[in-house]
């Protein structure tokens, strides 16, 4: 039996989101295959989503970036984060070549774990990154040059994603130098098939309502504004996250007892950060998005970018989200006409066919 081995990022749920689509297209291609999903994500987040046999590792595989909620990176806690993850960092790589090599697949597969990536190289392993953004690109606008730690552990990370026998970089992606032989490849995104009628009914939304998600890419949000959002007439507000029991008009995601995929596919508008996975599905299932922007996330324009060339989209800026006046943007995104078609959602094919190669 085949084995590949999966070193996913657990800064959200964006990386493994991207891993998923692309380990089902290789199944059809690959008899037998079988994934090690070495990563802190939950089990919970694959169970529904994987079409092949799968074993998780747990473990972290990187840092990202420590975020203050979904909206405001910690920049301190980041770089101190990085240091305690590359303290030893030779060792750290070693003890995870072991394991790989204990595990004898035939190709790692990270997104993006620089350490996935070091370690699979250690173990003489073919070894692919895959990915929209590089952690490297993530940190560089908070360096300090006149710090020797914070240029050291830079260092690092571009020197293990130099040693990566290619990279593939998903669409749409950031202007990634740190790996060598790269490619190419469409975005990735396995939307669910709507179930609109099924979702209104579970809510209880009458005809007038809009069904309006608000998520974060699995990163509570702190005191989001229920009492406004329980006052806006007409809509609907599905939440990811608890919900005071005095709320009339916002439903817990938790309550609904539904696939996430399928809530996003059947809704009428996403309220969000722009991250991969929720603009790219929103995107490819025609649905309005109202963002709310980071202004410090390395690849937040080009998927702002990507959501006004193709999709329907509105700015709501961080102050109004906070202090729940969303309807100029709501009623914005929603009055929007279709944009462009957009790029076929090739990438997990695309990635696919290339790692069949390994296999």
């Amino acid at each position: 039996m085949p084995l590949i081995w999966c070193s996913i990022s657990g800064h959200g749920y964006g990386h493994a989101a991207q891993v998923v689509p692309v380990l089902n297209a290789l199944a059809k291609r690959v008899p037998h295959l079988k994934a090690l999903l070495r990563t802190s994500v939950p089990a919970t987040f694959f169970e529904p989503r994987l079409s092949l046999p799968w074993e998780l590792s747990s473990a972290q595989q990187d840092v990202g970036c420590i975020q203050n909620g979904p909206l405001t990176i910690d920049v301190p806690g980041t770089w101190e984060a990085h240091r305690t993850l590359h303290a030893d960092w030779e060792r750290k790589i070693a003890a995870e070549a072991a394991l790989i090599r204990d595990a004898r697949p035939a190709v790692v597969l990270s997104d993006i774990s620089h350490l996935g990536v070091a370690a699979g190289a250690a173990a003489n392993v073919p070894t692919i990154g895959l990915c929209s953004l590089s952690w490297d690109l993530v940190l560089e606008p908070f360096l300090d040059h006149a710090l020797s730690d914070q240029v050291a552990i830079l260092r690092q990370i571009r020197a293990a994603y130099g040693q990566a026998d290619a990279f593939l970089r998903v669409a749409p992606g950031l202007a990634i130098t740190a790996f060598r032989n790269l490619y190419d490849i469409g975005p990735i995104a396995e939307p669910s098939s709507p179930q609109r009628a099924q979702l209104r009914r579970s809510v209880g939304a009458d005809d007038e309502d809009r069904l309006i998600l608000v998520g974060f890419g699995g990163i509570p949000l702190t005191n989001p504004p229920f009492e406004q959002m329980d006052a806006m007439q007409s809509c609907r507000f599905l939440f990811d996250g608890p919900v005071p029991n005095d709320c009339s008009r916002v439903v817990s995601l938790a309550a609904l007892g539904l696939p996430f995929k399928q809530i996003l596919a059947s809704v009428d508008l996403v309220v969000t950060k722009p991250g991969y996975g929720t603009i790219v599905e929103s995107v490819a299932l025609g649905i309005p998005v109202v963002y709310v922007r980071r202004y410090n996330f390395a690849d937040e324009q080009s998927l702002v970018d990507y959501l006004h060339r193709y999709g329907r989209g509105a700015e709501l800026s961080r102050e109004d989200f906070h202090r729940g006046a969303w309807e100029p943007a709501l009623r914005q995104a929603l009055a929007q006409p279709p944009a462009a078609q957009p790029p076929p959602l090739s990438g997990s094919q695309d990635a696919a066919q290339f790692l069949a190669g390994y296999v």
